[in-house]
């Protein structure tokens, strides 16, 4: 899978979980600033990203996480 198809599906992800725009996420969309998410609605995208690749996030890489293509990088890493 392409990090252009990952980023269109955590995009989907986001969009519903947060009800906001498919325009304001982009690879350089800050996570808390640029999407007005807290530390729950990262728990709960990343549990979204886990369930949807078949995946784990481990606590260490959380902090990692700063934008959406940090997202979209480590979910490429992990499934090639």
């Amino acid at each position: 899978m392409e990090k252009k198809e990952i980023l269109e599906k955590i995009r989907d992800l986001v969009c519903e979980q947060l009800s906001i725009e498919r325009d304001a996420v982009k690879p350089d969309t800050e996570i808390y600033k640029g999407l007005g998410a807290d530390s729950l609605d990262l728990v709960e995208m990343l549990m979204n990203v886990e369930s949807e690749w078949d995946i784990v996030v481990e606590d260490g890489e959380v902090g990692d996480l700063k934008v959406i293509g940090d997202v979209v990088d480590l979910v490429y890493r992990k499934i090639n």
